[in-house]
């Protein structure tokens, strides 16, 4: 019984470290993690960052209406069909399809909501179509760590797509965070990390799946994203 635990124990460390490393950098080179990117300013000294990329058989132009259409009760993340059933039932399945109703042309300060109005949310740093987008948020804390914790985070997603000459392009998506308190940024690292295995990975494999299929695009019935209007003054 103590061989049995002990490979069990081993096993699972193994298996953390491979997610960890994964969710650090699964899929993008050595060169990619040492490039600068537009956004790395917006968190001048993070305590963490994760590169993920992929190549995706079509030109930037073709992959850049899919991130578009990114959005709670949009078009989805296009993480795997188990992860939104399992994790995110809420949030609907992402959509294998683009929605004419629901592509947009983003411009600085356009928000791309992440959970219910209210809570999560992205807001647009930077954008050059077909190109690079750069995503801020300091909303994504567990509701009222904030206050009751003093928890904070500034995160930003930075996708950047390159043009090959083969017809093909390269989709790189940089993460880059700072976080409070260190207990905060331990559970980050510690949960977050691994988890960047499955749903950054999964959503850069489910992204190319999805262009390079190339399905008509057809109305979901979702609605457009209409920011809430802001409160009155008393």
């Amino acid at each position: 019984m103590p061989h049995l635990a002990r490979a069990v124990v081993v096993t699972a460390a193994a298996g953390y470290t491979a997610l960890q490393i994964l969710g650090r950098r699964g899929g993008a080179t050595g060169h990619e993690r040492k490039a600068s990117l537009p956004g790395d300013d917006v968190v001048p000294a993070p305590r963490l960052v994760t590169d993920h990329a992929i190549t995706i058989a079509a030109p930037a132009q073709r992959v850049w209406p899919w991130l578009t259409q990114m959005g709670w009760h949009l078009g989805g993340y296009y993480s795997p069909a188990w992860v939104d059933r399992l994790l995110f039932p809420q949030n609907w399945p992402s959509l294998d399809h683009l929605d004419p109703a629901l592509l947009r042309r983003l411009q600085v300060g356009d928000v791309i909501p992440d959970g219910e109005p209210g809570t999560a949310s992205y807001v647009v740093h930077q954008v050059e179509a077909p190109h690079v987008l750069v995503l801020r948020s300091t909303t994504h804390v567990p509701p009222g760590w904030d206050v009751k914790y003093g928890a904070s985070l500034l995160w930003t997603w930075t996708f950047v797509l390159t043009d090959l000459s083969d017809g093909r392009c390269r989709l790189h998506l940089r993460v880059r965070g700072r976080t409070s308190p260190w207990w905060f940024t331990a559970l980050y690292e510690a949960a977050v990390v691994p988890s960047d295995a499955v749903m950054a990975i999964g959503m850069l494999h489910g992204l190319r799946g999805r262009v390079e299929a190339d399905p008509a695009p057809r109305l979901s019935g979702r609605h457009p994203y209409v920011p809430a209007a802001p409160a009155s003054a008393a």
